[in-house]
């Protein structure tokens, strides 16, 4: 998943929440889907709390950061 994968997914810019990577088309910040899964809460209540995100921006966010941590994995592992 590159960046281009995740344009109408998430976005950031200066005049909406100062910058803060929020979920395209809305206000709600990444960090929030994050913080709800750490606390134990499931894509599904998130969803919930944030009826303005769709299942399909929070399953790429999610399935990003997956992607993200293998590709660290795997260039931890190669040094």
């Amino acid at each position: 998943m590159t960046t281009e994968d995740l344009k109408g997914v998430v976005h950031a810019d200066p005049e909406i929440m100062g910058g803060t990577p929020v979920f395209a088309g809305t206000r709600v910040p990444l960090q929030n889907l994050v913080d709800a899964l750490e606390g134990g809460e499931t894509i599904e209540d998130f969803l919930e709390a944030f009826p303005s995100v769709k299942r399909s921006q929070a399953v790429a966010v999610i399935e990003a950061g997956q992607l993200k941590l293998i590709e660290a994995a795997g260039d931890a592992h190669s040094h």
